[in-house]
């Protein structure tokens, strides 16, 4: 009989493959993105010295009720990390999507991240 392996533990398999060789550094950080069903989280992550240096997430208290799961929810989250790594002098990031594909809620947010002048 044929087991189909989850989604998420195939997601899980290529972060890892594409981890090995994204890295963030004081000057360059990693944009990490994480989705969940409800809820979309990103931070910007130095990997050298193992620090978060910036978040954002839906569940902020600025965040409407109705925008956590969708796209505008995503653009939210996207234009509250550049504004937060802008004002840390933060401009060249590394994009983590963390094996989602780029489609959707992560697309979404990489480019209001990108509107708001990140540059990745």
């Amino acid at each position: 009989m044929i087991n189909k392996k989850s989604r998420n533990s195939m997601r899980k398999k290529r972060h890892l493959r594409a981890r090995k060789t994204l890295v963030g550094t004081p000057l360059r950080p990693r944009f990490n993105v994480y989705r969940s069903n409800k809820n979309i989280y990103a931070q910007l992550i130095d990997d050298v010295n193992g620090v978060t240096l910036a978040s954002a997430s839906t569940l902020e208290k600025e965040t409407e009720q109705d925008n956590k799961s969708n796209k505008e929810g995503a653009k939210f989250v996207g234009e509250n990390l550049a504004k937060r790594a802008l004002d840390k002098d933060i401009k060249n990031v590394v994009f983590d999507r963390s094996g989602y594909r780029y489609h959707g809620r992560i697309k979404a947010l990489a480019q209001a991240a990108r509107d708001a002048g990140l540059e990745f």
